[in-house]
């Protein structure tokens, strides 16, 4: 049996679901996220925690079994509580900076690069550090889009110049060493 899909998820005070079958509806003080599971999979409202089972021990109902689980205590946090990433900027002339919703980084390209905040999510820089924060209520929405963002230029390894997560490490290369060059 799954150790992560045994565990309920508890549902904190100030949020409501509702499980109509396999449809999962969860509303708290940051929103509300609606979705649609498996049907091999059961969810079940108990004494204020919300119960995932399974059926048997198929391989597929097995792999289901501790994703719902772990997808629906995500929801249930993401509407309590939300969900941030932190994205850095490294480089000589690289920021970013705020117009209005939208993001707008300058990474030496020849052109800003603006990126239109998505429903849902919001971001908030801070350019002393020059730091991207990327919240929302939706964990794997807020994961893609700072994987979005990371793509435009990610981190390369030689200078470390780029966009990195925070405490990101990246290995860097030595490069050429130049001797015996005539």
């Amino acid at each position: 049996m799954s150790r992560i899909g045994r565990m309920p998820v508890v549902v904190p005070s100030g949020v409501q679901v509702e499980i109509n079958g396999s449809n999962v509806h969860v509303k708290g003080p940051r929103g509300e996220l609606q979705r649609t599971f498996s049907p091999l999979i059961g969810i079940a409202l108990e004494n204020d925690q919300i119960v995932v089972t399974r059926r048997s021990d198929l391989r597929n109902e097995r792999a289901l079994h501790g994703t719902t689980r772990a997808v629906i205590a995500n929801m249930v946090n993401g509407v309590s509580t939300g969900f941030d990433t932190m994205l850095e900027i490294e480089g000589v002339g690289y920021r970013a900076e705020m117009n209005g919703k939208n993001l707008v980084l300058y990474l030496g390209y020849s052109h800003p690069v603006e990126i239109e905040a998505p429903a849902g999510i919001t971001f908030s820089v801070d350019t002393k550090t020059r730091q991207i924060k990327v919240m929302g209520i939706d964990k794997e929405k807020v994961g893609q889009v700072a994987v979005d963002i990371r793509s435009i230029r990610p981190p390369e390894p030689y200078h470390g110049k780029g966009i990195r997560y925070t405490g990101e490490y990246i290995r860097h290369k030595a490069g050429k060493s130049g001797k015996g060059l005539k």
